[in-house]
């Protein structure tokens, strides 16, 4: 059987997804590109917002129409909320955002005999991990390794604790197991992944959390980049700082979810704590790791934002002095209590403000790149474009060289100016292929 599949959404999404590729290679079917001849497509959804929703269902339309004889199978967060409009787009096999190993059988008995299915259980009833294979089919350079899935913070504006459930956590012994799997594969980075892995453990009781799980998964592979996903900031204190610190194989970039920079509209968002206790975390982190890229998220014209909130949003970005934000206009989620909120912005203000924040980003990451020139970075490379190579460095800041390079190789680079969405450098040295 030929299949393709096709993802939307965030980095848990796209590792759910490797797992099922791999999955269904593993039982002797090849995976071909969308634009091909196939017997069976999958689409692997999103819900974080409505556009995502929208996007969601005009490509299940689209494929759908493209594809008239193929099985079409949809899973994800979107299909574990609107089954029904899922299956009124055409969908043959309709499963949620959990078990994706009975979701591929479904999927390829659908295959042998054309009965249509839904496959859904309740979200928020879940208690236990589903484990699904770490790593990718691509090259191996970069893996991604789930160790958490599911929320309990239930901010004002976000609907994925209804889609993924209860925070449950990836066992330390398992976390650890994966990780030496990995390297033995020959990945060179591993990026512990999550709906929020700040909150890794709470469900085994473990009272270090994700401490305790990020310096076990480092010393295992002490020679493997570790890089974090997303942290709640409440999560960095010293002691979080003070240990990982002494860790040489910890990638120096944190991405600290924001969502806005005045209090006043991160108290409406539901989020659990102010930009007083968020400052703390990004001094920490600078104070422990000097050199180290802090990126996050930024929500503009959120119901009822003033211009004065909206200004006090871009002056905290200035004083945080971000390596990169990810800019993002709200968008009115049903189902959520912001929906409801007084205060609803029109397109026009959501335009006029994403560009101004936009701007204010672009600012800060020149700088940041300014910063970087005559540093010595080390690079794991991993893309051939334009007569460059180009990769990332520990600290997630894009370097493009001229040279002979290969396909996960790490070099020593030295920064010689800001260049396109990153840096410019010199080969110095290879270290180890």
């Amino acid at each position: 059987m030929k299949f393709s599949v096709v993802t939307l959404g965030c980095k848990v999404n796209q590792y759910e997804t490797q797992a099922m590729e791999r999955e269904l290679c593993a039982r002797g079917h090849e995976q071909v590109d969308i634009s091909s001849p196939c017997d069976c497509l999958i689409v692997n959804t999103c819900t974080v917002t409505a556009v995502a929703d929208k996007k969601g269902r005009s490509l299940i339309r689209r494929l759908r129409r493209e594809h008239p004889d193929a099985v079409l199978g949809v899973c994800g967060c979107y299909s574990q909320l609107h089954p029904e409009s899922v299956r009124e787009l055409g969908a043959d096999v309709v499963s949620g955002s959990g078990g994706r190993q009975a979701f591929l059988d479904l999927l390829l008995q659908t295959c042998e005999d054309r009965v249509r299915r839904v496959q859904l259980d309740e979200a928020l009833r879940r208690r236990d991990f589903e484990r699904l294979p770490a790593g990718g089919l691509s090259e191996r350079t970069r893996a991604m390794l789930k160790v958490q899935d599911g929320c309990s913070s239930f901010c004002s504006y976000c609907i994925i604790p209804y889609s993924r459930g209860p925070v449950r956590s990836l066992p330390l012994s398992e976390a650890v197991a994966e990780a030496r799997r990995l390297r033995e594969a020959g990945y060179r980075e591993i990026v512990l992944t999550g709906i929020e892995i700040a909150s890794w453990g709470k469900d085994l009781r473990d009272e270090r959390g994700l401490v305790r799980l990020v310096a076990a998964v480092c010393r295992a592979v002490p020679e493997v980049r570790v890089r974090l996903g997303s942290l709640e900031p409440r999560c960095v204190d010293e002691a979080f700082c003070r240990e990982l610190s002494g860790l040489s194989n910890l990638c120096p970039q944190f991405h600290l979810s924001l969502q806005s920079g005045s209090d006043t509209v991160l108290a409406r968002m539901r989020r659990r704590y102010d930009t007083a206790r968020y400052l703390e975390s990004v001094e920490l982190l600078r104070r422990f790791f000097s050199g180290c890229a802090i990126t996050t998220d930024l929500i503009v014209a959120f119901p009822g934002e003033t211009e004065e909130e909206f200004r006090q949003s871009l002056d905290f970005l200035r004083v945080c002095g971000f390596a990169h934000v990810h800019v993002f206009p709200y968008s009115r989620r049903p189902g959520t209590p912001a929906a409801r909120m007084d205060g609803q912005h029109g397109n026009a203000v959501k335009r006029a403000r994403s560009e101004q924040a936009v701007q204010t980003a672009a600012e800060l990451s020149l700088r940041f790149y300014e910063q970087l020139r005559g540093t010595e970075q080390q690079v794991l490379f991993e893309t051939a474009e334009d007569g460059y190579w180009s990769g990332h460095a520990m600290n997630s800041v894009r370097v493009y060289v001229r040279g002979e390079i290969h396909n996960n190789e790490l070099w020593r680079v030295r920064v010689t100016e800001p260049f396109r969405d990153g840096v410019l450098g010199e080969l110095l040295k290879e270290e180890h292929r």
